[in-house]
């Protein structure tokens, strides 16, 4: 009931108050609520992925969202999202924040604004070892899989035109369908794809097609408008690069002690051809 009357009181105030009231600070809010409610997939490991142990949800986008919360001063709660629902969730207002592989691409950019960059991934093909593809333009008319809703699907449909581009619902479905012999590849972030690959079932190994496609900034998305929120997320991973701490979690999660074994190749800073 009170909920009516504030709607109502609402609709009868002047225009200039309502005008006030549409640009409501989401910070503010978050400040308000005491919680950063942080949208990540929960299904990739290692960016977000519920540890085998503790059974607690770990990784790089959940650390990321913690530092970004813990510089606001408050805490972090995350929601579990599909990848194909992480723009909607966000426009809705359902999470504040999402870190959850969110390539940065000028269409989505038009959708949802992108904090600084803070991972940088080469996007590149995974094949079936004793396949006879030895480059990526081997695969320009071939079936290629990748995750549906993915900035690696729309970008393959650009890249290779006359392939079939099937997509699935995350990247362990798409690596099943692989070795089932429906796809002749699977297009993923290069990190992704090392750890499949590393995951391979005795007798189906596969391996990574060495050319780079595309190199895809990741940054966290906010929703259009907020732009408090975005100079504070902006501000909390500017901090991590200069404290050294951006290092220390990239070492922690893909550096030589994780099966990854990756050297960083880039710092955290603002996206080319984003807004901010």
């Amino acid at each position: 009931m009170l909920k009516k009357v504030l709607l109502y009181a609402a609709v009868a105030l002047p225009v200039a108050f309502s005008a006030f009231a549409a640009k409501a600070d989401r910070l503010d809010e978050i400040k308000a609520r005491g919680t950063l409610i942080c949208g990540t997939l929960g299904t990739s490991e290692p960016f977000s992925f519920q540890d085998r142990d503790s059974r607690q949800l770990v990784g790089y986008d959940v650390d990321i969202c913690k530092i970004v919360a813990d510089s606001i001063g408050v805490e972090v709660e995350y929601k579990l999202l599909a990848v194909a629902a992480r723009i909607p969730e966000l426009d809705s207002g359902r999470v504040d924040v999402v870190a959850a592989n969110l390539g940065w691409t000028p269409e989505r950019a038009g959708q949802i604004d992108f904090s600084h960059r803070y991972y940088v991934t080469p996007q590149k093909l995974l094949v079936l070892a004793n396949s006879d593809f030895e480059n990526a333009e081997d695969l320009a008319q071939s079936r290629i899989g990748a995750t549906k809703g993915s900035s690696s699907e729309a970008l393959l449909k650009e890249r290779f035109p006359e392939a079939r581009v099937i997509g699935y619902a995350d990247s362990p479905a798409t690596f099943l369908s692989l070795q089932q012999r429906k796809v002749d590849a699977q297009f993923a972030s290069e990190l992704v794809l090392v750890r499949l690959m590393n995951q391979s079932p005795e007798g189906s190994p596969t391996r990574i097609i060495e050319e780079s496609l595309f190199d895809e900034p990741w940054g966290l998305g906010v929703r259009k408008g907020e732009t408090a929120l975005l100079e504070a997320a902006n501000a909390a991973l500017d901090e991590t690069e200069t404290s050294g701490e951006a290092q220390q979690l990239f070492d922690k999660w893909f550096g030589a002690d994780t099966p990854y074994d990756l050297t960083r190749s880039f710092t955290i800073g603002p996206i080319e051809g984003a807004s901010n």
